[in-house]
């Protein structure tokens, strides 16, 4: 099924512990996924340098969350780079004025800190944020919309395919009817044709003919039984039954559909070889087309 789903976390605690207010280097993660149709779960993620170690973490909830599709997880970071000198913190000018002294301790000719010096090297001291925990929340949560997603998409599908089982069973009750006069005309063309044969083949044979007339009936039940799809009809409202249930109770379907519209095909083309009339003949025809409309639907179903 297809969807789409985003989701943004800011980061959070930083590497050495709280940093000073309003300092540069705010980092932002944004994950973005897109799922498509398609027979097994196919993953890709996209991820920068700094969070590769995540990639197993994200596979397992895609997995736990996913069971069918093609589904693209791209997750980006963006640092706010403040163009405006930070203000530096007491203790980061206790430490330098320390280890200036200490330098000229022993270096008396170095010259001192100047001021856009120290500016810049507490711009450059400020401590970068930790990423990995806003990208695992906002992927759950971004995961979270795509299952939402589907799951309106699968709603939408679930409808179509009901529409297809409902025309199924309108086409299965315009061939019922159809059934004992095709049966009863087949029949009787049979028997005219095995008298038309039998007056030209066996003319004049010692044969009783009510041993003839027995063989021709016994002939004529099994042409009958092998032209009737009452059978077929029945197995395939127990299928549609079947389908009906299944979409209405909901959960991972699509392997169970998959079959079930594989069987729903395999009686849509014994009830067209056995057609003996031009009007089931049709009719199976028209089922195949449904059938077939369903099938595409029916591959993407999770």
């Amino acid at each position: 099924m297809t969807g789409y789903a985003n989701a943004a976390a800011a980061g959070g605690e930083t590497n050495e512990g709280a940093a000073m207010a309003a300092a540069p280097g705010a980092a932002t993660v944004s994950v973005e996924a897109r799922s498509v149709n398609g027979r097994f779960l196919d993953l890709a993620l996209r991820l920068p340098d700094e969070l590769r170690g995540l990639e197993p973490a994200l596979r397992e909830m895609l997995t736990g969350a996913f069971r069918r599709g093609k589904i693209e997880l791209r997750v980006a970071t963006s640092r706010e780079v403040d163009g405006a000198v930070p203000m530096p913190s007491s203790e980061q000018l206790n430490r330098l004025a320390y280890q200036q002294g200490a330098v000229q301790g022993w270096l008396p000719t170095a010259r001192p800190l100047t001021v856009n010096e120290v500016l810049h090297w507490c711009k450059g001291a400020v401590a970068v944020a930790k990423l990995d925990e806003p990208a695992l929340d906002a992927a759950r949560r971004c995961i979270e919309g795509l299952r939402e997603a589907r799951a309106r998409e699968g709603a939408r599908l679930a409808a179509i395919l009901l529409e297809r089982v409902a025309r199924l069973r309108e086409l299965a009750a315009l061939a019922a009817p159809l059934l004992p006069q095709v049966v009863q005309r087949q029949q009787a063309r049979f028997l005219e044709r095995w008298n038309e044969a039998l007056a030209t083949v066996q003319a004049g044979a010692a044969i009783p003919a009510q041993s003839l007339h027995e063989r021709a009936m016994a002939e004529a039940a099994a042409f009958a039984i092998r032209i009737d799809v009452a059978e077929e009809l029945g197995r395939l409202a127990s299928h549609l039954d079947e389908i009906e249930r299944l979409l209405k109770t909901g959960g991972e379907l699509g392997k169970r559909l998959e079959f079930l519209i594989q069987e729903l095909q395999r009686e849509a083309n014994t009830l067209g070889s056995k057609s003996a009339a031009l009007e089931l003949t049709n009719l199976s025809v028209e089922m195949k087309v449904a059938i077939e409309q369903m099938r595409e639907q029916v591959q993407n179903i999770e």
